[in-house]
């Protein structure tokens, strides 16, 4: 035999022996661990990370969690570019969708409140006026009238108008009104009370607190409001009408909504705000408001 037929016999032979080995290293992995050699190369897994059987394993891999992943967060990150870039219609649209759809993301929070201050700067501006009307002043025409015309307060009335105190009506006087058709959600659970326009979530406050007897899930109404200033009641077209503590009743419930600067004896009510949330909620609502609890 020549050494050329010698050498290309050996060669035959090393590539059958790389074959088998490969074959068997591909059984040992895929169907059932051999053992030997091929446990040194690739350790059953099973042994590895301590089960017992093949069931064992599929537990343990059924067990193992995912690492978590929060889509409100990556909408967040993209609404946070479009106010960077001043797209500020659709850096609203992402942070409503978080407020809505992803209410338990940790995003949420900052979002809802991103979102309540871009809305409460539109509602309380007569530069935008969507949501608002002008009423061109009648002979005969009263601001008690007005307001109940239009399903506002006296207090909205002169604050949209930047009215420090009430003036005589002219024939002809143009005012800003806005209808107040908010609806207040008391949520105990969060410690909040939020504002809403129908499905439209506006603003929320955190609760300084809420006491037990908001714990009824129920809808019912606001059934009064009034400010307090001192020792007696005022109205709102008083002068001290402002640095008055306004009050919400809850009909048919001895719940009330007020405002609280944590300072001295917790007064009775409720559910406590700071002043100036209570201010704004007291400044858009109305009696005969939608209150949900839940």
């Amino acid at each position: 035999m020549s050494l050329w037929t010698l050498f290309k016999l050996l060669a035959a032979l090393c590539v059958m022996a790389v074959m088998a080995f490969t074959a068997m290293l591909a059984y040992h992995v895929t169907v059932e661990p051999l053992g030997g050699i091929f446990s040194k190369i690739i350790p059953d897994p099973i042994r590895v990370i301590g089960a017992q059987s093949d069931d064992d394993l599929a537990k343990m891999l059924e067990a193992a969690e995912m690492p978590d992943i929060d889509p409100g967060e990556k909408a967040f990150q993209k609404a946070h570019e479009l106010l960077a870039l001043g797209r500020i219609p659709e850096a609203r649209e992402k942070l409503s969708a978080i407020v809505n759809v992803y209410p338990s993301s940790s995003s949420a929070p900052i979002a809802r409140r991103i979102v309540g201050e871009m809305n409460l700067d539109e509602i309380l501006s007569t530069s935008h006026m969507e949501g608002k009307q002008i009423h061109i002043v009648r002979r005969g025409d009263s601001f008690i009238g007005i307001a109940s015309r239009y399903r506002t307060t006296i207090d909205c009335i002169m604050h949209l108008n930047s009215m420090m105190e009430l003036r005589n009506l002219q024939p002809g006087d143009e005012l800003v009104v806005m209808p107040l058709d908010f609806r207040l959600l008391i949520e105990p659970g969060r410690h909040s009370v939020s504002l809403w326009s129908g499905g439209r979530f506006i603003r929320e406050y955190p609760a300084l607190h809420i006491s037990a007897a908001a714990s009824t899930k129920r809808r019912t109404t606001i059934g009064s409001k009034s400010a307090e200033f001192g020792d007696r009641r005022v109205v709102p077209q008083s002068k001290d009408y402002r640095a008055a503590a306004k009050i919400i009743a809850i009909d048919k419930s001895p719940l009330q909504i007020r405002g609280w600067d944590g300072a001295g004896d917790r007064p009775p009510g409720g559910i406590l705000l700071r002043p100036q949330d209570m201010e704004e909620i007291a400044l858009l609502t109305r009696t005969g408001n939608e209150v949900e609890i839940r």
